[in-house]
């Protein structure tokens, strides 16, 4: 599993628009799995989840990506990323989780 959290400055929905594009474009099994969005109080909040094939670990990768902000106030990104190993009972190769996760950081 890796994760990535950060806090943005810019347009809530251009941000979550060019995370969904730039996921989706970034390879040829990339895809949207779904979506959620909640508004309420000021503060509204986006998760999307995505899944692509791995060549390296010859498995699918899920991302979780969230965005969330409270009023005019930054915006919160939390990416975390699983299913990159083969291995029963612990982690053996983490290769494609971390790349997926590198997409998203190329992308921002």
């Amino acid at each position: 599993m890796a994760k990535l959290e950060l806090s943005l400055q810019g347009d809530f929905r251009e941000i979550l628009n060019r995370i969904v594009s730039g996921i989706q474009n970034s390879s040829m099994s990339a895809s949207l799995e779904d979506a959620s969005d909640f508004c309420g109080e000021g503060a509204r909040c986006s998760v999307r989840v995505f899944e692509r094939y791995s060549w390296m670990g010859s498995n699918r990768v899920s991302m979780s990506v969230t965005l969330f902000q409270s009023g005019d106030g930054p915006i919160h990104l939390s990416a975390i990323t699983a299913g990159g190993s083969q291995a029963v009972f612990f982690k053996v190769n983490t290769i494609g989780e971390n790349a997926f996760l590198d997409k998203l950081r190329e992308i921002l």
